[in-house]
């Protein structure tokens, strides 16, 4: 079904440049961070980024942060069965543990598996993602071999603003959410936001004794969330900046499974940040934060173990103006994982120190961007890790680029002292990347085209006696178009992902496909403002993949169609409604694990 729609997407890239620029004043082009550590435009970044606005996140009426990923450009996304449910998120058809996961500049993720919980951050209280696509080691460390997805909670401003919404729709689903920022005249601002939200889900497993969950339980699988956040910043006279921001997420999930099916979870960040000159030209930025992911599992009521992990994290940067067309930036991290649980581990705390460098500079037409990093983990040792991108203006408003960059990721707690599986010989995962790319715009209308390949050798897999081992290898190419355009009143955005993902172990499964990866994805969005309406659709389409290493469990493709709808009865007040999944297509993203059918929810949102 999906290659139905292929062809228009085509169509829709060739004619994007042959139509008039909206009027909207939403013209400047965003600001990011993430790429290369620094603020830049999206514009000026030589790697792929995608930014999604609090605008957007509106606008979408997404229901959480997986949600709001499913259809981004070059990600593929498995859940267990629902909302709260356990997310995987494969960025560039690289593993779910190869994405480097930050929020408000702080680490996140689980020591022990090695991935962060999506499934838990509250996007009510987000105010914009970055997600940067391809390696980031040689800047960030581990982790980033897929590339980086930084969530943004929202910022305060000069003037008192509050902020207030409530929804609800299929499966009982019930949602709220209250902020309020300001500033002070004095030069401080603050930011605080709760939000709530409670489901009966669905049930999200339909296995059987011998496959999917291990289990028969044919009940609704709820899912509950609380959570808060603050950030408060403060402008010195001397231009020094401070800020502190902390964001705590509590939930309650219930699915299927043997050894538990209950899980109290909690997600906390904290980050402390100082930015200051320290002579004209020389920028420095002070960064301390904690995360920490915990859970108490349940069998029936009953408590079964606790996984508490943390993460400790300190990082000094040093932007320095060589002249107006030369920066570098240079700094060390620091970080140290923790382990707290139940389950006996071999080790439970491990450190690892990172020291980083990057220069860029502009030559007339071109720009250059190389960077260097050497990271000391206390458990495997030294790693080095390098990136070069280079991009070319052809002609204004059309540049070409090119980018070669390796990373790799540390094996986790789990991999390494799991008790009766860890092997505490593994050495890290490693890979090596390649991107081309062309991109251009008009006006309103912009486009790009970004072709890679990634190579990663010592995966991690398993032996006879189901040992983790470093014996896997990986050939992972793509092509990814996006676009956006404005035709007839209508505001498009759509991409495209092609991709073949060919696991190169020796053995059975040489030139298989790697496991819950679709090989071609297809999202495509369209809105309109009619006066007091706003409307749009969109449409998903994902082709066939498989569950397993030997290709034996296929899961079929699939397509969605959603429709939107707001209504604003002034200014500040809006009434939204959705509906998902509009022809209740049956479809799965894990082995005999349940996703939502046809769903309704409808929002009303207040703001000055």
């Amino acid at each position: 079904m999906l290659l139905r729609y292929i062809p228009a997407a085509f169509l829709l890239l060739g004619i994007s440049c042959s139509f008039a620029a909206s009027n909207h004043s939403e013209d400047l082009e965003p600001v990011v961070v993430t790429a290369n550590r620094l603020a830049q435009t999206a514009d000026d970044s030589l790697v792929p980024v995608t930014v999604i606005s609090r605008q957007e996140i509106e606008q979408s009426q997404a229901q959480s942060v997986e949600d709001l990923l499913r259809g981004q450009a070059g990600i593929d996304i498995s859940n267990n069965g629902g909302q709260g449910k356990a997310t995987s998120v494969f960025l560039r058809g690289t593993n779910s543990d190869h994405v480097l996961v930050l929020v408000d500049g702080v680490k996140i993720g689980s020591a022990t598996t090695g991935t962060a919980a999506f499934q838990d951050i509250p996007l009510a209280l987000v105010d914009h993602i970055e997600i940067v696509r391809g390696p980031r080691s040689s800047l960030y460390g581990s982790e980033a071999i897929g590339g980086v997805i930084q969530i943004f909670t929202r910022k305060g401003a000069s003037a008192l603003t509050p902020a207030l919404m409530l929804g609800g729709g299929s499966h009982r689903t019930k949602q709220g959410a209250a902020t309020l920022a300001g500033g002070f005249a004095t030069g401080g601002w603050f930011s605080v936001g709760l939000s709530g939200f409670d489901t009966d889900g669905f049930n999200a497993c339909q296995g059987s004794t011998s496959a999917g969950c291990y289990t028969v339980e044919p009940d609704n699988d709820g899912y509950r969330n609380t959570s808060g956040r603050l950030r408060v910043g403060w402008r010195f006279d001397n231009g020094m900046q401070a800020e502190v921001n902390a964001l705590h997420a509590t939930g309650h999930n219930r699915y299927d499974g043997t050894s538990s099916n209950e899980s109290n979870t909690v997600q906390d960040v904290f980050g402390t940040r100082l930015k200051f000159e320290v002579v004209p030209g020389w920028h420095a930025d002070l960064r301390a934060g904690q995360s920490l992911d915990n859970a108490d599992n349940l069998l029936n009521g009953v408590f079964k173990s606790r996984y508490d992990t943390r993460r400790k994290t300190v990082s000094w940067q040093n932007d320095i103006e060589i002249n107006k067309s030369q920066l570098l930036v240079a700094g060390v991290d620091w970080l140290n994982d923790h382990v707290d649980s139940t389950t006996s581990y071999t080790e439970t705390s491990r450190n690892n120190t990172g020291v980083f460098a990057q220069y860029l500079t502009e030559l007339g037409a071109h720009r250059l961007q190389f960077s260097l990093r050497e990271d000391h983990n206390q458990q495997f040792g030294s790693t080095t890790t390098g990136g070069a991108a280079w991009g070319y203006n052809l002609v204004p408003h059309l540049r070409l680029t090119a980018s070669y960059a390796t990373a790799f990721k540390a094996p986790s707690f789990n991999q390494l002292y799991y008790p009766g599986f860890g092997n505490a010989n593994l050495q890290p995962e490693c890979s090596r990347s390649i991107d081309l790319g062309l991109a251009g715009k008009f006006a309103k209308s912009r486009w790009s085209i970004n072709a890679y390949e990634t190579r990663v050798t010592d995966l991690i897999g398993y032996d006879a006696t189901y040992t983790p081992v470093n014996i896997n290898t990986a050939r992972i190419r793509g092509i990814e178009v996006v676009a956006s355009m404005r035709i007839l009143q209508w505001d498009i955005n759509t991409n495209l992902s092609l991709l073949d993902p060919v696991n190169e172990a020796q053995g059975a499964n040489n030139g298989k496909l790697l496991p819950r990866r679709a090989q071609r994805l297809l999202s495509l969005s369209m809105d309109r403002d009619l006066g007091a309406w706003h409307t749009g659709v969109t449409l998903r389409g994902e082709g066939r993949r498989y569950d397993d290493l030997a290709n034996t469990k296929t899961l079929g493709g699939y397509a969605t169609l959603d429709l939107r709808a707001e209504y604003r009865f002034a200014k500040s007040l809006r009434l939204q409604g959705r509906i998902a999944n509009v022809f209740d297509k049956q479809y799965e993203t894990a082995y005999l694990y349940n996703q939502a059918g046809r769903e309704f929810f409808v929002t009303l949102r207040y703001q000055p």
